[in-house]
């Protein structure tokens, strides 16, 4: 990522929080066109939280936008995912600023539920995560020096990455990500095995899946029994082709994690939701996992 100016100051405040907050150490940042990820390490405790921590972050940053754009930064302008343009990392830096961000003949004021740290250049809030389990510092740290990749990947392919809505298969309205032109595919099997099926069993079905897989069948299952996990499980790592049916639906702006991301972009993966999303950590019920097994069979027959 090539930084903005904006985009440098945003990049010197977070790795300046020390300064204020000798308390915490930073230990990574990776700056992107819309957004930014860090960690951060709080080495002792602490008599200011971390949302105050934030918030001077936010406060510098606003400071930062202030003396880069005088005449804009007290007016709102058009965002994404809180951050207007200018972006703060991109291929190459524009030489005047867009239309968007010239001066307007008249100033709005600044909406009543904004907050002085957010400045326009923020949106309210942030999404935070405590990392306590063995492993997860490096899963992110690794999740954060990909993202400029799987960012590459979302531009040159937006139609596999983009959320798709009110997607008629079989009669049932889906949300979907990724190649829906699997749907076409003139052989689509549905895997579902049973909870009582031996290791042996199990074996037998993954050879049968996978050897009608790579004469050119697309797998269709929820993946919810052990089995069907299995026979999915090989069939991806073999890179053939998928369409997983879960019971979670998207946000809008949701995308594939881990290595879905690059089945995706392959053109190996289709992610169908019957229902709408939500934030709570539920266990699917037998009732659900009916319904996606039914939906898994109907998708095969149409």
């Amino acid at each position: 990522m090539k930084l903005t100016p904006l985009g440098q100051r945003v990049h010197d405040e977070w790795w300046g929080i020390p300064r204020y907050y000798p308390q915490v150490e930073i230990i990574a940042l990776q700056m992107m066109p819309d957004h930014l990820h860090g960690i951060i390490f709080v080495k002792e405790k602490m008599e200011k939280d971390l949302s105050r921590i934030i918030r001077g972050f936010k406060t510098g940053c606003h400071r930062a936008y202030r003396e880069l754009f005088p005449s804009v930064a007290g007016t709102p302008v058009p965002s994404v995912a809180g951050i207007p343009v200018p972006s703060l990392a991109t291929e190459s830096q524009p030489t005047q600023l867009p239309p968007q961000l010239q001066k307007p003949e008249s100033q709005p004021t600044r909406p009543r539920d904004s907050h002085p740290a957010h400045g326009f250049l923020f949106a309210p809030g942030y999404n935070d995560k405590l990392l306590l389990r063995q492993g997860q510092l490096q899963c992110w740290l690794d999740y954060l020096r990909d993202n400029p990749r799987r960012l590459l990947m979302k531009r040159e392919r937006p139609d596999l990455f983009r959320v798709q809505r009110n997607l008629m298969v079989a009669g049932q309205q889906f949300s979907a990500i990724g190649n829906r032109f699997l749907l076409n595919s003139p052989v689509r099997l549905q895997v579902q095995c049973s909870r009582r099926l031996t290791p042996e069993q199990i074996a037998a079905q993954t050879t049968y899946f996978l050897t009608q897989a790579r004469a050119g069948a697309v797998l269709v299952s929820p993946s919810i029994s052990p089995g069907e996990k299995a026979i999915m499980r090989a069939a991806f790592n073999e890179e053939l082709p998928l369409i997983i049916l879960q019971e979670n639906g998207f946000t809008d702006l949701a995308k594939p994690g881990g290595k879905r991301m690059d089945a995706c972009a392959r053109g190996q993966l289709l992610l169908l939701a019957p229902w709408e999303h939500h934030n709570e950590r539920l266990t699917i019920s037998r009732g659900q996992c009916l319904q996606l097994n039914d939906l898994a069979r109907l998708i095969c027959e149409n």
